[in-house]
């Protein structure tokens, strides 16, 4: 039986809770700032990035790994393995699957399969951890490809940022979008579409933005059940455990992940924001 081997990149940051008895190889990003490089979850952990954020005069900025750092990731996974799957950042606001199809192109004796999330963080996350449960089973390539696509058309990640000035400096929205929220106090909601994150809503309060979270959710259930949602939060684990509560009260999923984001997704949606990535029950 050919063993399938699933690689993602570190802005999926999934909780090793998830991953017990799964096998995922993670790649990291970059974090650029000032005259310092740090490899995303490896030379820098979300405490020590926060901490140096809520000090520092500049913002911090990411970068993909490079063509041949996938391709030494990707032989060294291949050792083990017969056939990857490679699960990414959605390429519509990252050149990381570039990168990951160059690397392929260097490795024509490799058999690689490069999927588009389309999205990021817990959202790539769940598309992750299907691809991966599907390798355990004994998948082929093609149902190892497959789980994650189908994951892909029903996971839905929406989540709500206390400004929209982190994502305007890494150019993932507009200035007018940022100058209208800040100057009417607003608090997002955001989700993505075809892969590239738009604004969905908005509240006056927080309190208000995350309950109307929950409504958007049960209206995209569309009546059916909550079969797995990842409840995420950026530098604030109460308000996150508090709305990971609610969470369970309103759709009693019989599958919850608890995560933080790692520091390449935070530097771009900035601390406070609360997100929730979840799929409905077929």
């Amino acid at each position: 039986m050919a063993k399938i081997a699933v690689v993602t990149d570190s802005s999926a940051y999934l909780p090793n809770s998830a991953l017990a008895g799964l096998d995922v190889s993670v790649i990291p990003l970059w974090l650029l700032w000032d005259e310092d490089r740090f490899r995303d979850g490896v030379d820098i952990d979300p405490a020590t990035f926060y901490r140096r954020l809520a000090q520092s005069k500049t913002l911090p900025t990411t970068s993909q790994p490079s063509p041949d750092e996938f391709a030494t990731h990707f032989q060294s996974v291949s050792a083990q393995a017969d056939a990857i799957v490679s699960v990414l950042v959605s390429s519509q606001i990252s050149g990381t699957i570039a990168s990951a199809q160059a690397a392929r192109l260097q490795l024509p004796e490799l058999t690689i399969q490069i999927v588009d999330s389309l999205s990021c963080s817990m959202g790539l996350g769940l598309m992750v951890l299907a691809a991966a449960r599907a390798a355990k089973a004994g998948g082929s390539l093609d149902d190892v490809v497959g789980a994650a696509q189908e994951m892909c058309d029903k996971m839905h990640l929406l989540f709500a940022v206390d400004t929209l000035e982190y994502l305007h400096r890494g150019g993932r929205i507009s200035g007018v979008k940022r100058m209208v929220g800040t100057a009417l106090k607003i608090k997002p909601i955001l989700h993505f579409r075809e892969g590239r994150i738009e604004q969905l809503s908005q509240a006056r309060t927080k309190r208000k933005a995350l309950t109307h979270m929950l409504d958007i959710a049960e209206e995209r259930l569309g009546g059916k059940g909550m079969a797995e949602v990842a409840v995420l939060d950026v530098d604030a684990s109460d308000e996150g455990d508090a709305f990971a509560e609610l969470v369970q009260e309103r759709f009693a999923p019989p599958i919850m992940h608890r995560s933080g984001v790692s520091p390449v997704v935070g530097a771009h949606v900035g601390p406070g924001t609360i997100g929730m990535a979840f799929c409905a029950a077929s």
